[in-house]
Formats: structure tokens, sequence, C-alpha cells
């Protein structure tokens, strides 16, 4: 056993290690200055992470995140006098290479949740509907707000966009790779396609998975 684990520790490639030891430093660094509006122990945050000092009052970190390389965590201007976080990322998630998270008014991330590498999840929109005027020069949409209950697992490339309201996906929930959600959906979920559907949810009644394939959807039924 000991001379397994020795063999391992000289396979590793010595790059890796000063990597990490890279982003260890680095994110020890970002937890002691950074004004976050609260943060926890144990977080780990690539250097190549976008996450800027001036939007940090508004995300609040629990412990044991884990922010991956070229991950962009955004924000925008709090209104006056309002000390909320517009995002909430709890304890133990995992957010992974290339995924973004803007949000305007609210995004909450629920403990265990995991965004696979280039996720978007964002709570607004662009405005488009001045036909003389750039898309860039028209500013946002009044959106909504976003909560990814515990457990939860985000799909490589799947877009989460709340155009208004409250957009719930329920716990322990999967959103395949590349999809599409604009709505909510219940816990114990597998929501897939563009627009997203209900293709699969455990019925605790039943005891019993409904929907999958030769299986008409829950979607179908409603």
């Amino acid at each position: 056993m000991a001379n397994s684990i020795k063999r391992s520790r000289h396979s590793e490639d010595p790059l890796n290690v000063f990597s990490q030891a890279i982003t260890k430093v680095y994110s020890l660094w970002v937890s002691a200055t950074y004004p976050f509006a609260s943060k926890g122990r144990n977080l780990s945050i690539h250097p190549t992470a976008l996450l800027t000092r001036k939007i940090a009052s508004g995300i609040k970190l629990g412990e044991c995140i884990i922010i991956r390389n070229n991950a962009w965590l955004n924000t925008f201007d709090l209104p006056e006098g309002d000390s909320e976080p517009t995002i909430i990322i709890d304890d133990c998630c995992v957010i992974n290479a290339q995924a973004v998270i803007s949000a305007k008014n609210r995004i909450h991330l629920e403990r265990d949740v995991m965004v696979s590498a280039c996720a978007l999840i964002m709570d607004h929109n662009h405005a488009y509907e001045h036909v003389e005027l750039p898309i860039k020069a028209q500013g946002l949409t009044p959106g909504g707000t976003i909560r990814i209950e515990q457990g939860c697992w985000i799909g490589h490339g799947a877009a989460i966009v709340c155009g208004q309201g409250d957009l719930v996906i329920g716990r322990n929930s999967v959103v395949a790779a590349n999809s599409l959600v604009t709505r909510s959906f219940p816990p114990n979920s597998v929501i897939v396609g563009n627009p997203a559907r209900l293709a699969r949810r455990y019925d605790p009644d039943k005891g019993i998975w409904v929907g999958g394939a030769g299986h008409p959807t829950l979607d179908d039924h409603r």
C-alpha cells in the first residue's frame, strides 16, 4: 500500500503540482482580501476565474466551494442601500471550467450543486426591442430569480435562463448537456432538450421512476 502511494506521488505531473499550489495560494489571497458578502472556509478558486473585487460584495460563498479555470461569476451594481447578495453559492458546490453565472436579481445554488463546464446560469437577458439601437446599447431585461436546489447536476453546455418570475430546479435533478431551461421543474427530475422538457421523474408515492425510453414523458400529460 505504501509503495502504491509512493508511486502515485512520483507519477504526478510536476506542472499539475505547481498549478495546484498556485491555486491554493491564490484562493487564500482572494478569501482574505475580497469583500464578499460572506464566505466560508476551504475555498478553491482558480487564478484564471473571472471574479473581481468590485462585484465581490454581491456574492455569498459557503464552505468547500470549487471554482475552476475560466469560470465567470458576474453581478451588477447593487441598488443603493441593498445589502443582499445576488449570487449565493452554498457549501460543497463545484463550478467547472468556463461556466458562467450572471446575476442581476438573485441566483442561489444550494449545497452540493455541480455545474459542468461551459454551462450558463443567468437570471436576465439582453433587451432587443429597439430596432434602431445595437443590442449592447439597450441594457438588460428585468429578469427574475433562479434557485437550483440541493444536489443538482447541471450538464455540459446547459443554459438556465430566467426571463421573469421565479425559476426553481428541484433538488437532486439532472439538467442534460446542452439543454435550454426557461421554467421550473420538480425535484428528482431528468431535464432534457431545447426547449427543456421533463424526460423522467422519480415518483415518491409509487417509489419508481416515471417516463424514460418507450414511455410518455410527464410533460405529455400536462
